[in-house]
């Protein structure tokens, strides 16, 4: 029977599609202010070319491929025949929805995906590789991804019998092994295990955050594709995972460091509603808020270990997006309801049957992104060049392009330099700074003055 447009289920979708958009320049915000000041604008680039590229691509290419007819009935990709959508229409339906609306939605989650590796390699890469390199990810990684999960043919779904409600595999889990993969290709910096990279600007981060978590709402519930069922469940639950996570994190935070810190509260926030992606239509709101809890103890833990495996995960997308996504998707096997998605957890009296499955899809997708990734990453840095030279790593280099005004500040350093203003203080005394009046003691005071301004900038300019 035929489905009929259903104008409610179209508005919410539109409207989560605007949510979810709205998230790749909130990641931008959220990794500019995670970084120095000197990559803030590269870092904002990297997510705002994804706009455009994988826009492009999806269309030309990547809806038919990720949603078109199952080419061999075997689950791995879609029939290239609908290429620039020339056969979808205003009348065409998927469900209850416009097409194009679907296609718009499926199209953001494209561009977050490929956008959240950045982070992996923030100030150390050029932008002519991570465009390459956009190009051939999306349509080699991401697109046959999300046709295995997404679509109802895919293996994933199909012959697995796997659970993923909103993008667990093929955005969370995808990301974070794929950052991985592309750090490792890219390199280390210098100073990766001498210095660990001071956030420039925390409350951009914040912004970004904020961002980030409203579009989130529209990422999972807009994953019901209506307007009832689901979708208000998976809307709280998304609330309550981000939540959890913000105790749990913190918690490891206080014991490990002996005090909380904004950025490591950020980070759970994310944590958490990174693992209840998965898992939001298909879980109790208990369930939602056990599995943020667990994940910001387990993330808390794992962003550590880029030092002891020596791997230079610079924004922590490993640690959070990829040991997020597999806290989230295994979850499922312990906390689904029959009452949400038909399948009961471990927990629930569903055996270990739907947990196993969930344990094959991490495999498999984890393995198959992260190789993929390391073989593109590789013939992108063998072709055009991927990693920036070292040098980048303490001036803007063939980047150069700054997001701050410093011109009036730098002309200050110059000319004290040109001054030879020694770096430090003398051995004026305080008494001799402060002076009587008499030119002697002022003019000694006003050389302190200078050497420590002298001082202060060079030390500024040493921390961008």
């Amino acid at each position: 029977m035929p489905h009929a447009l259903d104008t409610g289920n179209t508005a919410w979708l539109m409207g989560s599609t605007a949510m979810v958009l709205l998230m790749t320049p909130g990641l931008a915000f959220f990794y500019g202010g995670m970084v120095k000041t000197k990559h803030v604008l590269v870092m904002l680039k990297m997510s705002f070319v994804c706009l455009a590229i994988v826009t492009l691509l999806w269309v030309a290419i990547g809806y038919s491929l990720a949603f078109g007819t199952d080419v061999g009935g075997w689950g791995l990709i879609g029939s290239p025949a609908d290429w620039f959508m020339h056969d979808v229409g205003m009348t065409s339906l998927h469900g209850s929805i416009p097409t194009v609306v679907f296609s718009c939605f499926q199209m953001a989650f494209a561009i977050i995906t490929v956008a959240l590796i950045s982070g992996s390699i923030a100030g150390r890469a050029t932008m002519r590789g991570w465009l390459w390199f956009v190009v051939a990810w999306t349509l080699f990684v991401y697109v046959p991804m999300a046709h295995w999960v997404f679509d109802p043919s895919g293996w994933v779904t199909a012959h697995l019998g796997a659970l993923d409600f909103a993008g667990g595999l093929p955005v969370e889990l995808n990301s974070g092994a794929a950052g991985l993969a592309v750090a490792i290709v890219v390199r280390k910096r210098r100073d990766f295990e001498r210095e660990t990279i001071r956030p420039h600007n925390l409350p951009l981060v914040v912004v970004g955050l904020a961002l980030l978590w409203f579009g989130w709402f529209g990422f999972n519930a807009g994953s019901a594709l209506q307007d009832g069922g689901t979708a208000p469940m998976a809307f709280l639950n998304t609330q309550l995972a981000a939540c959890g996570a913000m105790v749990g994190w913190p918690l490891i935070e206080k014991w490990r460091l002996g005090h909380v810190e904004m950025l490591g509260v950020a980070s759970a926030a994310v944590a958490g509603m990174v693992a209840i992606t998965p898992a939001c239509g298909e879980v109790s709101p208990l369930g939602a808020l056990t599995i943020g809890f667990v994940a910001g103890v387990v993330c808390a833990f794992a962003i550590n270990l880029k030092y002891r495996m020596r791997y230079d995960d610079t924004l922590d997308v490993v640690g959070v997006h990829g040991w997020g996504g597999i806290v989230g998707v295994l979850a499922i096997g312990l906390f689904a309801t029959a009452q949400m998605s038909g399948k009961r957890g471990l927990f629930y009296g569903g055996g270990v049957g739907l947990l196993w499955r969930q344990a094959v899809a991490v495999v498999a997708c984890g393995a198959f992104s992260f190789g993929m990734t390391w073989l593109i990453a590789k013939a992108v840095e063998k072709t055009v060049g991927f990693r920036a030279a070292e040098d980048y790593e303490d001036v803007p280099g063939e980047q150069e392009e700054q997001a701050y005004d410093d011109e009036t500040i730098a002309e200050i350093r110059r000319r004290l330099v040109e001054a030879q203003v020694p770096v430090s203080a003398g051995t004026v005394s305080v008494a001799a700074r402060a002076g009587s009046g008499s030119g002697s003691g002022s003019g000694s005071g006003d050389s302190e003055l200078l050497a420590e301004i002298r001082l202060v900038l060079e030390r500024r300019e040493q921390e961008k």
